[in-house]
């Protein structure tokens, strides 16, 4: 440890560590593909220092008061090495909780920090160091979301050491978390550790959270991490430290997850929680307008401002107007415009009625200007506001980018009603086992007659059999090889890899059509049916709800795309319907029919 008692020397010293950083790079692996898809970006001092490391660095600009300071610095050093070597994926960036807390240091210095060398900050996600006790998460949450809203997502580092808490993770809702080396290193021979890991992927899941397993050095770990589901590792084993970004894992590491069976990873248990971002980390910062002011003085403002799309214009601060930089300066280029209207109010090219926003709306309540009639939002942009007075403008491509981003994100992880994994992670677990060239099962589990028994019993009984649905297929599916998804309604789609995978299907049926009929009245069990309407409107009798489902065998050659799969297992489920039985294999399709690949 450098110990420096001189407040002079100290700073001097920060001052030449400051300039001599260097960066360097350690690769996350992705685990199911075994690619690097990102590195982390680490500043280092140099030698002639005297053999001072980054931590003890860190504490010195702690004691200095600079410490937000100093981690901008290497921020910067880290991200214009990044894009000097043109490197691909994205780029983890260390930062505690002073570079957003300290006053001194503004949003704009931090995404300027982060745009070195013309850094793109969508690439980029923010590691949360554990360097200090944050007392406010709540506070560190809201300061978060201007970078958000710039696309940088947010890392809990260090996750189950130091200060990174569930307060923490729970507060700030971060799209990644770390966990910590202590927790790894032996993963796959403690049983304590491994119950302590399996249960921050179910909290991993539930918050919508990728997880990472880091300083993995041993095989068997490794190993343990892919079959608990967890998506990216980094450690020594993968790759160290290096000035150069690595561009491929060795394949002696590779071979190690060599393995006949693709591990399921724990599953969804609770609903996402929404990340905490509202209007107001949209907010672009610009001038308001009164009735007093000419069109002469809107001219110069967009002049000297050209990155305005708008102007507002207020009157005793509340928004009246908005001018559109284009269409005003579509009418103000006609011939004689300038002359007749250069001195009269701005209101005369205004729109009366712009789109007002609170300050402290959620992005995803404004879905529904979205779905809205009114596109001008597309073009004007709209008007923030905070208790009803003028705050600052915003764009409506960053509202589109961002909403939808928001209700990509919700739907990849869970079906509201069941939990169960929805349409992508389906999706996203067949492609896994078409790339392992494992043969496996798909099979589509629908119900018979549902609409009638929802018409008849209503929309909680409906509810409470497609649970019970969900419930007998988890519990009759082996959870480390086999796949539950819930792909919408009373739609199942099951991924099987036990080779019993027909006898359990079969159960299945027999299971849900006794249990099923718990839920019907008496008088309906009696006359095993029910009288209802059909679609058409006409009174027809329809029989008790069963359940019926289609399967296809995926075995060599393998189809290219994780559709064609579905559209046969759902093809193999109307035949099940047609026949009234309750299961059915589709036969004779393999190789996978050409019409089929290119119609999915």
């Amino acid at each position: 440890m450098v110990f420096v008692r001189d407040s002079a020397r100290l700073a001097s010293l920060l001052d030449r560590a400051q300039k001599s950083l260097h960066a360097v790079f350690q690769p996350l692996v992705r685990l199911d593909t075994m690619e690097i898809v990102a590195h982390e970006g680490l500043a280092r001092p140099d030698k002639h220092l005297g053999g001072i490391t980054t931590p003890e660095l860190l504490n010195l600009a702690r004691l200095e008061g600079r410490l937000g300071e100093f981690e901008l610095a290497a921020a910067c050093t880290v991200c214009g090495a990044f894009v000097a070597q043109k490197a691909p994926g994205r780029l983890l960036v260390n930062l505690s909780a002073q570079a957003f807390m300290q006053k001194s240091i503004k949003p704009d210095d931090l995404i300027a920090a982060l745009g070195t060398g013309g850094m793109d900050l969508s690439r980029i996600t923010i590691e949360l160091t554990e360097r200090d006790i944050v007392d406010e998460p709540a506070r560190l949450a809201h300061a978060l979301g201007y970078l958000r809203a710039h696309g940088v997502r947010f890392a809990l580092d260090d996750f189950g050491n130091g200060h990174s808490n569930f307060e923490m993770w729970n507060e700030i809702h971060p799209e990644v978390v770390k966990i910590d080396r202590y927790l790894i290193h032996g993963l796959a021979k403690s049983a304590e550790r491994l119950a302590i890991v399996r249960a921050l992927c179910q909290v991993a899941e539930t918050l919508g959270a990728d997880l990472v397993g880091e300083g993995v050095e041993e095989a068997d770990d490794l190993r343990m991490l892919r079959e608990l589901g967890i998506s990216y590792a980094q450690g020594f084993l993968l790759g160290r430290p290096a000035t150069r970004v690595s561009d491929h894992v060795d394949e002696t590491v590779i071979a190690v997850l060599n393995h006949p069976v693709i591990a399921v990873p724990p599953r969804l248990q609770g609903p996402v929680t929404q990340r905490p971002m509202h209007v107001g980390h949209l907010v672009i910062e610009a001038p308001a307008l009164t009735a007093q002011d000419s069109n002469h003085n809107v001219i110069t403002l967009f002049a000297r401002m050209p990155e305005l799309h708008a102007l507002a214009v207020v009157q005793d601060d509340h928004p009246i107007g908005i001018i559109n930089r284009r269409i005003f300066s579509e009418r103000m280029a006609q011939p004689y415009t300038r002359e007749l209207y250069g001195r009269k109010s701005c209101t005369t090219f205004m729109h009366e009625a712009p789109l007002l926003c609170d300050v402290r709306q959620s992005l995803e309540s404004m879905a529904d200007i979205l779905r809205g009639q009114d596109q001008r939002y597309l073009s004007d942009g709209f008007v923030i506001t905070r208790d009803g007075l003028y705050l600052g403008l915003g764009t409506g491509e960053s509202l589109v980018r961002r909403v939808t981003e928001l209700r990509i994100e919700a739907a990849r992880y869970a079906n509201p009603l069941t939990f169960l994994p929805g349409n992508i992670p389906v999706t996203e677990h067949v492609a896994r086992l078409l790339r392992a060239e494992v043969p496996f099962t798909v099979a589509y589990v629908d119900l018979n007659h549902f609409k009638p028994f929802n018409d008849q019993y209503g929309y909680f009984r409906g509810d409470e059999i497609i649970r019970l649905l969900a419930g007998i297929l988890t519990a009759q599916v082996n959870p480390r090889s086999d796949f539950v998804g819930h792909i919408g309604g009373d739609d199942f789609l099951l991924i099987f890899q036990s080779e019993d995978w027909e006898a359990r299907c079969r159960q299945m049926v027999t299971l849900f059509n006794q249990r099923a009929q718990g839920l019907f009245a008496d008088e309906d069990i009696a006359r095993q049916g029910i009288v209802g309407e059909d679609r058409h409107g006409n009174t027809q009798f329809f029989p008790l709800t069963t359940v019926a489902i289609g399967a296809v065998r995926v075995t060599p050659p393998f189809p290219g795309r994780p559709e064609t799969l579905a559209t046969l297992a759902a093809r193999a489920k109307r035949h099940a319907k047609r026949a009234q039985v309750g299961f059915y294999l589709l036969t004779g399709e393999a190789p996978w029919p050409a019409q089929v690949e290119a119609s999915s």
